[in-house]
């Protein structure tokens, strides 16, 4: 498939959610009708395949990897992630990714929830971010080094901001945009 990119944003409605099951390889299980709808795939076109056949090229790899690294530790992540629909647009989640386990306490997949996240937060936060994490690994001719560089440079900017880690980063910006709308 080719990677072709239309620079038109799209979304969701703010009330929906979209859902999606994989297995522990990240070949995806189970999509909702709003995860077809929003990504312009058929259902067929998906179960069975990697969820990353919705990378966008913007996203870094370091993120991917914090990502997967926290899942295989049993624990659940928040991310931000933008993704690319079938037609070259692309959109942006905030995702609540989790383990899922069995009764046995084996974990045999990964379930995600994504909503619309507060544009603000994506503008002034993520994309300044993840803009230089994706000029850091470009830098590298070796994706493994440039995750390496990438990684390093998110644990320095992290310790040079109030946060301790990127979990604590994205916490902070979904509490706080939620608190500032309540009052």
């Amino acid at each position: 498939m080719s990677l072709n990119l239309t620079g038109n944003e799209i979304s969701f409605p703010e009330n929906e959610l979209i859902v999606s099951k994989t297995d522990l390889k990240g070949k995806i299980t189970y999509a909702n009708d709003v995860f077809l709808s929003v990504s312009g795939y058929e259902e067929k076109e998906l179960i069975g395949t990697p969820h990353n056949i919705l990378r966008h090229p913007e996203m870094p790899h370091v993120v991917f990897k914090l990502l997967w690294d926290t899942l295989k530790a049993g624990k659940e992540i928040f991310a931000y992630v933008i993704n690319r629909a079938k037609n070259g647009d692309h959109y942006w989640v905030l995702a609540h990714v989790t383990p899922w386990i069995n009764e046995n306490g084996d974990t045999k997949g990964y379930h995600s929830s994504r909503r619309v996240p507060k544009k603000e937060i994506v503008e002034n936060v993520i994309k300044p971010l993840y803009l230089q994490l994706s000029k850091e690994e470009a830098k590298h001719s070796n994706v493994k080094e440039g995750m390496k560089a990438a990684e390093a440079l998110l644990v320095n900017t992290i310790e040079q901001s109030p946060y301790h880690s990127y979990e604590e980063l994205i916490h902070n910006t979904i509490w706080s945009t939620e608190d500032q709308e309540e009052a």
